[in-house]
């Protein structure tokens, strides 16, 4: 991995946002899950969330080449599983529904942990999804339309969330987990050895801070490589 390439890494994990995320319900168009895996990536999301009626939809490398790699994707076959997971978390739970108690999204604190959820494409959100979440929210629309399409009105809330998020500071503390952070340097710093140790079933090793691999000599061994051998390819 290249100085550049960790600085990179490091600089977008210190700005991860582990209580904002997004649940997509249902959402099957591809474009639509592309968007919306893109999106969360770059507000800085670290985890989303799906609810599928079959496993042939869930959300896999190919959806959202790129973006997937760096977010941590959960996988539910029920509404209401992912939503008491969520409220575990200690979620507040939006869902966006044009009703009697629903508010305008600029209204919500979004530097409380957070959690949105989008809706089926046709039909929008469940009737156990209104029913389960803390609060309904609407984007103000003046023209004769009454709804966005999914991904966008992710992004439209989901930059309101960053807004807020930035005035009050919370970029600039890194909030990921020391393990999580491994992960993905090595994951993503070191993708061919990553894809090893899953075809292995080998534990992962430590990332220095220049980025380097860490691992004892039987690992070394397991993978079929010296460490001198990777050092001289890698240099």
């Amino acid at each position: 991995m290249t100085p550049e390439r960790l600085e990179r890494i490091n600089k977008m994990l210190d700005q991860r946002q582990p209580d904002l995320t997004v649940c997509m319900e249902g959402v099957h168009k591809r474009h639509n899950l592309a968007a919306v895996v893109r999106t969360a990536d770059a507000i800085g999301i670290s985890d989303v969330h799906a609810i599928w009626k079959s496993e042939e939809m869930e959300v896999r490398g190919g959806s959202a080449a790129g973006s997937q790699n760096w977010i941590d994707v959960h996988n539910y076959n029920k509404t209401a599983d992912a939503i008491d997971e969520l409220k575990k978390q200690g979620m507040q739970v939006l869902v966006t529904n044009l009703s009697d108690t629903a508010v305008d999204f600029h209204e919500i604190d979004y530097t409380k942990p957070t959690a949105i959820i989008l809706g089926q494409e046709k039909f929008g959100a469940s009737d156990i999804a209104l029913e389960m979440a803390d609060q309904h929210i609407v984007i103000p629309m003046v023209g004769m339309v009454q709804s966005l399409n999914v991904s966008v009105a992710c992004s439209v809330v989901l930059y309101e969330a960053q807004r807020q998020r930035q005035l009050a500071g919370m970029y600039d503390t890194p909030r990921i987990s020391e393990q999580r952070r491994q992960r993905f340097l090595f994951e993503g710093g070191h993708p061919i050895f990553s894809e090893a140790c899953k075809r292995k079933g080998l534990p992962y090793p430590v990332i220095d801070e220049e980025g380097q691999i860490v691992a004892s000599e039987l690992w070394w061994q397991q993978m079929q490589m010296t460490q001198k051998a990777w050092q001289a390819l890698d240099n």
